[in-house]
């Protein structure tokens, strides 16, 4: 009696055992429209985002992380395809992969896993073509959603889930929990009160998603115990002038947070260059699926178990447009130090949503700005400077962070500046990228767009 006794015992263990997945639960988290500075783990010393802090207490924070494209389809397309935008064919806004092309998802579900979606994962309403096993594609109401969903079903083996907050994209909320007169504002802002109060707005929608994200890690990780492995990151920078649309630092570095506890040591920062398309093969390969052939991204497991401290030498980055909003296709180079962009229409005028519609909550602010222009030097110099660039642009990130000095004509940097060009239109040629703008652009030498323009 005393050995079956035993012997049923030892089959209830491995049967226990064998329910424990070996491979790590998954959760990519997804800001919309989120600057990497605008966060308290970045050094913002007004917005509160404590979940996102704590998560970087105890991850890995990554300090150079940049998206493929500064705009929210070709972004996305590239991390779910591991594909820069000319290759995948999601090039302008609100476009997506071209038919054939596959989507990271297959290769997740290839390796046991249950590949689930909720809110904004892919772009608009895209997550039904990316092979979820699930999606739920309400943008708000999180919480409830994921909720809902291990309510009704079963944790039954290792589960990959998408989530995308639609915050702090535009138009942000009416609500504000900050004093406008406190906000911090970038130095190639015009300081104004309308300014100001949209920059309350947008913090607090911030402050929004972080505290919402709080609440559906703590469900998801009841859900599913403590071999999970979370990211936390940003399609792009936010709609602000010179962030989103644009090739700046502010439109493509984004926020990367990787926490997976007793893998990733606690605390860690890394300087390591990594980009978008990384992401999903680098999570591949930690749960040990094969990778595709010939992709763009790369696994960058080694940093994040702290045997590498280095990765990528430099960061392309493309933007092409959106619908008649903005036609202003422009590529870029990055090294740690150095940034290279080419205007490809620098004769045309630069624009976007924001100074276009000039809505509340989002671009409203803008009616400030060019009152001000009007009596401000600086105040025009700051709007000149963002409806009209020139062909080629140069920084020295070293001594000019947030790219104000235009470097191009410096004698000091010719054999960089011509180095770099030179592996900009190398890397053009391979990726197939015709540099070519989607729609006419709008001339310099004719009227600024303007809302009643642009519907023309």
């Amino acid at each position: 009696m005393k050995i079956l006794l035993i012997g049923f015992l030892l089959i209830l263990f491995l049967h226990g055992t064998s329910q424990v997945p070996s491979q790590p639960h998954i959760i990519v988290y997804l800001a919309d429209d989120l600057g990497y500075l605008d966060l308290s783990v970045y050094g913002a010393s007004v917005v509160q985002t404590p979940v996102l802090q704590q998560l970087s207490e105890e991850g890995m924070t990554f300090n150079n992380a940049f998206v493929s494209s500064p705009s929210c389809a070709p972004s996305r397309a590239s991390l779910l395809t591991g594909l820069m935008p000319a290759r995948n064919g999601a090039e302008t806004n609100h476009s997506f992969p071209q038919k054939g092309i596959p989507y990271l998802v297959e290769n997740f579900k290839d390796a046991g896993y249950r590949v689930l979606a909720f809110g904004k994962v892919a772009h608009y309403k895209g997550n039904v073509k990316c092979g979820f096993h699930f999606h739920h594609d309400k943008q708000v109401n999180l919480y409830q959603n994921v909720q809902a969903y291990f309510d009704s079903a079963a944790v039954d083996g290792p589960i990959c889930i998408f989530i995308g907050d639609r915050r702090p994209h535009v138009p942000w909320i009416d609500t504000i929990i900050y004093e406008t007169e406190k906000v911090d504002l970038p130095p190639y802002f015009i300081d104004t009160p309308a300014t100001r109060e949209h920059r309350a707005q947008y913090y607090t929608d911030v402050t929004g998603l972080d505290k919402e994200m709080g609440q559906v890690l703590q469900l998801v990780e009841n859900e599913l115990g403590e071999n999970v492995l979370t990211v936390f990151t940003s399609d792009h920078g936010a709609q602000w002038p010179f962030g989103k649309w644009n090739l700046y630092d502010a439109g493509i570095r984004t926020p990367l947070i990787v926490r997976w506890p007793g893998k990733i040591e606690s605390g860690t920062q890394t300087e390591a260059m990594v980009s978008w398309v990384d992401i999903l093969p680098t999570l591949l390969d930690i749960v040990g699926a094969p990778l595709p052939q010939d992709l763009d991204g790369k696994s960058f497991q080694s940093v994040l178990l702290g045997k590498q401290t280095s990765f990528r030498e430099e960061i392309f980055t493309t933007h092409t447009g959106d619908g008649k909003f903005n036609i202003y296709p422009m590529r870029s180079i990055r090294t740690e130090r150095y940034k290279l962009i080419h205007n490809l229409e620098s004769g045309a005028y630069h624009t976007n949503h924001s100074d276009l519609l000039r809505k509340p909550g989002a671009g409203k602010y803008w009616d400030s700005w060019d009152s001000a222009a009007k009596e401000d030097p600086k105040a025009q110099s700051i709007v000149e400077a963002y409806y009209i660039r020139p062909e080629w642009e140069f920084f020295d990130l070293s001594v000019d962070e947030h790219e104000q000095r235009n470097e191009i004509h410096n004698s000091a940097y010719q054999e960089i500046i011509v180095r770099m060009r030179t592996q900009l239109q190398q890397w053009l040629y391979s990726q197939g990228d015709t540099q070519k703008p989607h729609r006419k652009p709008y001339p310099t030498a004719g009227p600024k767009p303007n809302k009643t323009f642009v519907k023309d």
